[in-house]
């Protein structure tokens, strides 16, 4: 038996044709006409010369048509690599030259951006939502005419299926490669939390975007069991709570910050009686959130989720409120069938069929990271003697920020020049809504620049999520003596000691 999501959808499709498989806004799709738009999506890129271990990069605001796009890839044993909608096309070009895509799908939103640099790499570009604007280039009237009959064919469940790209310890983008098999356990695994809350019931809500392994983990595990998953345009508190409204959600899940504004918009009403998980995670939970949390839905269960893009979950904390006070800041226990533990050095390591096969093209940093079947996370932490997990820094100096990576040397990069500084660097600092935020540290003999206008610098070089939310003043930054490489530790204490 192929362990693949194809499969799995096209499963409940024979099944339950009618019921609701994705919904984003008022655009809804059911699992029958979801599994025929995936295999006319299929044929339609095996048209377009997409074959077995090809990369398919879509590049485009939030659709259902990306659901198609994902399965008709998979189908042909293709490679579906989501990019983010809001890079600016400086590093599209990059992450383009990286992942060399056999294909580019876009929108009307993003179309003169990706003609330019498909002509640029002699790339084949295909348009998706076009309403017939674009002869010649318009996926939708290629799928039109093709069979949303089964294809006949299976697929290699080892192989890779999907690439999401996670920042890289040099700043350059990393392709994080998954396979069917590794990807189908993983949504497998969280049955025993949403696949409870969903049976019988309706569907998940999540804040994540589909270009991020967030959001299309809870689409495959959503898919799994057979229910909705309700997407969302932007992580905005009326657009979600809506959406739990609207769609009667089961279960719910946004990172910390996502959830501080949640639960700030007390001008938005709505009912959120249909909730029976309402979960966070990606790193240690204040109190203090987990409280709110539970005075806004008290009939729910917070569940903390704790994984990489690489690993998939790693652990998670059930019913999180019941260990307030005792197991404060746990990310829980580990998440079946994955084996965690940490190393003599307080790394946290992890064994699971769910690791990713490694990164497009890395060799030396996917070596870095998966020895001998196992996963090194890069955080430090430690087990307790019941074997619950907590988290109490990181091995690298990557900043983990609302569930985005950011690496210093890029945003460092990206602010050369910077009016008014002797000398900057940037780091990252703790943060109870994000996690952590990015920093940049001045070193000037003149006024401190503006934060704001430090992000408008940086807008059209990096995305936002990139741009620091914190200026602050130093004397000094800390460098090594032999090579003048920034002591960031010392200078995110010093930072932190300062606030």
């Amino acid at each position: 038996m192929s362990l693949d999501l194809g499969t799995t959808v096209a499963g409940v499709a024979r099944v339950r044709p009618d019921a609701l498989a994705a919904t984003l806004g008022a655009q809804q799709v059911r699992f029958g006409e979801l599994d025929q738009a995936g295999n006319r999506t299929a044929r339609a890129f095996a048209a377009l010369g997409i074959g077995t271990g090809d990369t398919v990069a879509w590049w485009g605001s939030p659709s259902l048509r990306a659901l198609d796009g994902f399965l008709g890839a998979g189908r042909l044993g293709a490679i579906f690599a989501p990019l983010n909608p809001q890079l600016p096309a400086s590093e599209l070009a990059g992450v383009l030259d990286y992942v060399r895509p056999r294909l580019l799908v876009t929108d009307l939103d993003h179309l003169d951006e990706a003609e330019q640099l498909a002509r640029e790499r002699e790339l084949p570009l295909a348009v998706f939502d076009a309403d017939g604007l674009v002869p010649g280039a318009d996926l939708d009237a290629l799928c039109a005419r093709l069979s949303g009959g089964p294809l006949g064919t299976a697929v290699d469940d080892r192989l890779p299926h999907i690439l999401y790209l996670t920042s890289g310890s040099t700043g350059r983008p990393k392709g994080a490669l998954v396979s069917h098999r590794a990807s189908w356990l993983r949504s497998a695994a969280g049955g025993g939390t949403f696949g409870q809350a969903m049976r019988g019931r309706t569907g998940l809500v999540t804040a994540f975007p589909l270009f991020h392994y967030g959001g299309w983990h809870y689409v495959m595990e959503a898919w799994q069991n057979g229910r909705a998953i309700h997407l969302v345009h932007r992580a905005d508190p009326a657009e979600l709570l809506t959406a739990v409204e609207r769609w009667r959600a089961s279960a719910f899940y946004a990172i910390p910050a996502v959830w501080e504004r949640v639960l700030d918009a007390t001008d938005v009403a709505a009912d959120l009686s249909s909730l029976h998980h309402a979960d966070t995670g990606t790193s240690r939970i204040s109190e203090t959130l987990l409280e709110r949390i539970k005075s806004r839905v008290p009939q729910a269960t917070t569940t903390v989720l704790y994984g990489t893009t690489e690993a998939g979950s790693m652990a998670r904390l059930h019913d999180a409120h019941a260990h307030l006070g005792t197991r404060s800041g746990s990310v829980g226990l580990a998440t079946p069938p994955s084996l965690l533990w940490t190393s003599d050095e307080g790394e946290i390591c992890v064994a699971s069929p769910t690791l990713m096969n490694g990164y497009l093209d890395r060799p030396d940093e996917t070596a870095a990271v998966l020895v001998d079947g196992t996963y090194r996370s890069g955080d430090v932490g430690h087990l307790d003697e019941d074997g619950y997990l907590f988290i109490t820094g990181r091995v690298s100096e990557l900043i983990r920020s609302g569930g985005e990576t950011v690496w210093p040397t890029e945003v460092e990069a990206a602010l050369r020049g910077l009016p008014g500084a002797e000398d900057f660097a940037v780091v990252g600092v703790p943060d109870d809504r994000w996690g952590e935020i990015v920093c940049l540290a001045v070193r000037s003999s003149s006024v401190l620049p503006d934060v704001d206008a430090v992000r408008q610098l940086l807008d059209g070089r990096l995305a936002r999520h990139k741009h620091p939310r914190l200026v602050v003043g130093v004397d000094a930054i800390p460098r090594t003596l032999a090579t003048g490489q920034v002591q960031r530790r010392v200078l995110a204490a010093q930072i932190g000691d300062a606030r």
